[in-house]
């Protein structure tokens, strides 16, 4: 259903600690928001990733002005429509089920708020029954 998040936890040096909060602060982003784009770019890039200073990547840019970082693939706009035609499904099934959801709700609303004097037992008709007349299955032409 939904995506519940995870808490990481782990030590650094104080240094490393001070580092990290220049530069959450240089970007004006939580120090949290600095490792949550760390861990979706290194998800997103399947563990490929390499943390380097700025001006290295800028040399590199000027290297090879071929290849951009991070890399750009090219997805079939079939494949994009059938991403958001399952959206919109997805989404209807959890409006569908929402509203099942409210309905059952009712229903047993409903139930807890009937008198249990209305409420049959089928048990207790077939009782009755058996007191009332005893009947006997057979033909005419036994009688």
């Amino acid at each position: 259903m939904g995506n519940k998040n995870k808490t990481i936890s782990f030590r650094v040096s104080e240094d490393k600690f001070e580092t990290l909060r220049e530069i959450a602060e240089e970007r004006d982003i939580s120090l949290s928001a600095v490792f949550r784009d760390y861990v979706d770019t290194l998800v997103a890039h399947d563990g490929q990733v390499k943390v380097a200073p700025e001006h290295e990547l800028e040399e590199a840019a000027e290297e090879s002005s071929t290849e951009s970082f991070p890399p750009k693939v090219e997805v079939p706009k079939s494949f994009v429509r059938e991403h958001e035609r399952l959206e919109l499904e997805a989404e209807h099934l959890r409006e569908q089920l929402e509203e099942h959801k409210r309905y059952v709700t009712k229903l047993r609303q409903q139930l807890d708020q009937m008198d249990q004097d209305e409420v049959i037992h089928l048990e207790d008709l077939d009782e009755d029954e058996e007191d009332d007349a005893s009947y006997r299955i057979g033909s005419f032409e036994d009688l």
